[in-house]
């Protein structure tokens, strides 16, 4: 588990925009977003970028987070996820 200091930084709860880079694969968003739903339910539109080469999408999403834990684990759910490269 990561140990950051969300705690100390942030007051919960609160939105967070994550920012997902990952192959461009336009199963990308459905794939973040289901997973964003098994840990923070509700009605997500992501904003998708493509790179300038066209091989990755940056997705950003604000989310609701309620506490540091729920924070690190949203963010080692969306890095666990075989089209996501980078979650920030």
């Amino acid at each position: 588990m990561v140990d950051t200091k969300f705690d100390q930084l942030l007051d919960f709860p609160c939105y967070q925009t994550f920012k997902i880079m990952g192959v461009a694969d336009e199963s990308l968003p459905s794939v973040v977003v289901n997973c964003l739903q098994n840990h923070a339910p509700d009605d997500y539109s992501p904003t998708i970028k493509p790179s300038s080469k066209g091989n990755y999408h940056s997705l950003s999403i604000r989310v609701r987070v309620t506490s540091k834990d729920h924070m690190e684990t949203i963010y080692t759910e969306l890095s666990s996820l075989e089209l996501v490269r980078v979650v920030l």
